[in-house]
């Protein structure tokens, strides 16, 4: 899959780096030439020698190299790769993408790039959890990057939490599926899902069952055929995929404005499970209770129909926009007519009633209805459902 494709590799000052001289040699093994860029504080960890060995390519380390910047050799790089991969994207790296700071080999190339990056950041699990570092994660994705990890574990510092580098086979999942030749291939679908969360005060929420799966899968699925997926997703209990472009919203107005923020695309595919309401007199504070035994009395509001906006937006609609029909009774009846009172071309219609388990389940049951009838597929994993899905959505724009 990885045939002659173009790595460049940014390999970070880590104790992780380790994991990067593994993940050249597997990167290898699938074909791939793999350019490594060691920076400073990244041969502190492993040496030149051995990263160009595995490599057998000359490793980059300087941004003033006389040969190299007289035919501008930092622009020839960054644009030159099919995908570069920062591993480990250190918190050091990601903030100077976050801010568009070259001072060095590593970030001018990042800076300089109109190529895809990949990232699989590596820290202290403090340093991952610091909202600086989560504000520069927010923006590197929001200016396109991907990323794979990081796990949950053990660390060298002797810590336990987020911050551990994602194993090698999954950096190399990754890679094959950003880099997947398939009947997708440029072509850009626009993925929904988990619910969404709308607040009642700063400590409670009205929210539903989804756990996000169908959507993660499906957006993993149209991935793997080729396609660039933006995946807009709720508070979620599963994670994103890799090899997609998250953008994370709380609320249905959030989600909508980052539909909308993503656009255009040739497919868009909404698989959350939005709520219908908001709370009006939501406040800024936690309501107590009282001596009274009162309730609060809560307001609600109708939330924006997503699915509806868009699939009646008239120009810069998707070619093609696919809903999902979460019922409990006449599914396919009130999923037919969901269809058309939305205006969108496909409704993916399920039975969410809690004897199914399929709310918050690993497992599906769809009715596909367009405008020829109704495709009853039969029970099976939810990964399954997302790749007979996607190839339907690849079929349907040619």
């Amino acid at each position: 899959m990885l045939a002659a494709r173009r790595i460049l590799l940014i390999i970070g000052g880590g104790i992780a780096a380790y994991k990067a001289l593994d993940l050249i040699r597997r990167l290898r093994e699938r074909g791939a030439l793999v350019t490594p860029v060691l920076t400073r504080a990244g041969s502190e960890f492993v040496t030149p020698l051995s990263v160009s060995a595995l490599a057998g390519s000359r490793v980059h380390l300087d941004l003033f190299d006389l040969t190299d910047e007289a035919e501008m050799g930092h622009i020839q790089l960054s644009r030159s790769a099919d995908l570069i991969v920062v591993a480990p994207a250190t918190a050091d790296l990601m903030a100077k993408m976050a801010q568009g700071r070259a001072d060095d080999l590593a970030s001018t190339l990042l800076l300089a790039t109109d190529t895809r990056v990949l990232l699989a950041p590596a820290m202290n699990v403090r340093m991952w959890n610091h909202p600086a570092t989560q504000r520069n994660l927010v923006q590197v994705r929001a200016d396109g990057a991907l990323v794979v990890g990081p796990n949950a574990g053990d660390m060298a510092c002797g810590e336990h939490g987020p911050g551990r580098m994602a194993e090698v086979i999954e950096i190399v999942a990754a890679v094959e599926s950003v880099l997947a030749e398939g009947p997708l291939k440029g072509r850009h679908v626009l993925v929904t899902s988990g619910p969404t969360h709308e607040p009642i005060d700063p400590v409670r929420y009205i929210a539903n069952r989804s756990s996000g799966a169908q959507g993660a899968a499906l957006a993993a699925a149209l991935a793997a055929l080729g396609a660039q997926v933006t995946f807009v997703t709720g508070p979620a209990a599963v994670p994103p995929p890799a090899g997609v472009r998250v953008v994370k919203v709380e609320t249905a107005a959030q989600m909508l404005a980052a539909v909308q923020a993503a656009l255009p695309a040739d497919a868009a595919v909404f698989v959350a499970a939005v709520a219908d309401w908001r709370v009006a007199n939501a406040v800024g504070h936690k309501i107590k209770k009282d001596s009274s035994g009162h309730a609060p009395n809560l307001m609600f509001a109708e939330n924006p129909d997503i699915l509806a906006t868009v699939a009646q937006m008239g120009a810069g609609r998707p070619r093609l926009v696919v809903g999902f029909a979460a019922e409990t009774n006449s599914v396919v009846a009130n999923a037919s007519a969901k269809r058309l009172r939305k205006g969108c071309d496909w409704i993916v219609a399920n039975d969410v009633s809690p004897m199914t388990g399929i709310m918050g389940g690993t497992e599906n049951a769809v009715t596909v209805i367009d405008a020829a009838g109704t495709e009853s597929w039969p029970r099976m994993g939810k990964d399954m459902v997302a790749h007979r899905l996607a190839a339907r959505i690849a079929a349907a724009l040619g």
